[in-house]
């Protein structure tokens, strides 16, 4: 297996950890509500090709838990023995059970919530447990503190934040640093049609020294061929646990991407290939995390690493039909 040789592989920031420039993410598609069978090929395929990075959080579904709980059992199948060759991340942050403790970023939400994760995936450790977002009502030392705990209790070997602003993702990086734990990774919302991140986040991580992996760098498929025609049965925006609504596929937007896939064309990628590498491009981007519904476009994505350069004229072109606001 050449998985090692074919696959582009980056420093997170200023630490010691390289990730695959292409991840996997099971946000969607992996949960009780999907075929287990098809999630278990993807994952394969993704591995095959030198993905080794794979992204979860403790409510990752549909339902909740459930992403984690199959991908649990994959590790105990076709990736058993190879879980040191893996970097393997959950998150907690957002809703996972009732009352005031299932969410949010206390330091009980966010260890009980871990303890649940690595039970679900049978695990001693997660590679990196993430904040998956700012909480306003607790203290920042107090989210800050958890994360810390669960690397020295050996429950994570790193710890990340997710869709924290610039100036809070300073401060947290700061917190971190003073209690002896860097904060390794950030991970955004970013793609051609989502650009906030460039005028401020993007500097306070090269400042801090922190890693970014992109998340949703293909507008939840959006930045694809996928929607050309129409919305396609089975697709996120036609599932009803889907992620995508309908209704933000304007014609405004599909136009831009119409526009955006003669660009890609004329580059000889397909859409796809073209978004992750437009994100890509970025000197301190460690990762763009993909979705996959079929482990064909698990392929596609990989074979945007052939082509990552892009000409003035080529940017100029991208920036004229999605400009940064």
């Amino acid at each position: 297996m050449n998985r090692y040789e074919t696959m582009q592989f980056r420093r997170t920031g200023k630490s010691g950890l390289k990730l695959p420039a292409i991840s996997l993410g099971l946000w969607n598609n992996f949960g009780h509500l999907d075929d287990f069978e098809t999630g278990r090929e993807i994952v394969r395929t993704a591995f095959d090709l030198g993905i080794t990075h794979f992204d979860l959080a403790n409510n990752y579904g549909p339902p909740p838990g459930s992403a984690e709980e199959n991908f649990g059992k994959m590790l105990g199948g076709e990736l058993a023995g190879h879980r040191d060759e893996l970097v393997i991340s959950s998150k907690a942050g957002y809703r996972m059970w009732a009352g005031p403790y299932g969410e949010w970023g206390s330091r009980k939400y966010l260890l009980s919530s871990l303890d649940q994760s690595l039970q679900r995936m049978n695990l001693d450790y997660v590679d990196i447990f993430y904040s998956h977002r700012f909480d306003p009502e607790t203290p920042l030392e107090e989210t800050m503190s958890a994360l810390d705990a669960a690397v020295r209790a050996g429950k994570a070997l790193y710890v990340g934040i997710s869709s924290y602003n610039p100036e809070k993702t300073a401060e947290a990086a700061r917190i971190l640093r003073e209690l002896g734990t860097p904060c390794l990774i950030h991970q955004p919302s970013y793609s051609i049609l989502n650009r906030g991140i460039e005028r401020e986040l993007l500097p306070v991580l090269q400042e801090q020294g922190m890693g970014c992996i992109a998340f949703c760098p293909l507008d939840q498929g959006v930045l694809t061929s996928k929607y050309l025609g129409g919305i396609p049965e089975g697709s996120r925006a036609d599932k009803a646990h889907g992620t995508l609504n309908a209704k933000n596929l304007s014609e405004e937007k599909l136009a831009k991407v119409q526009k955006l896939n003669d660009i890609a064309q004329s580059r000889g990628q397909s859409l796809a290939q073209m978004a992750l590498a437009w994100v890509l491009r970025h000197q301190g981007m460690t990762s763009a995390l993909i979705g996959a519904s079929k482990p064909a476009q698990v392929i596609d994505c990989v074979g945007a690493l052939q082509n990552l350069e892009f000409s003035d004229q080529e940017l100029s072109q991208i920036d004229a039909v999605a400009p940064l606001a």
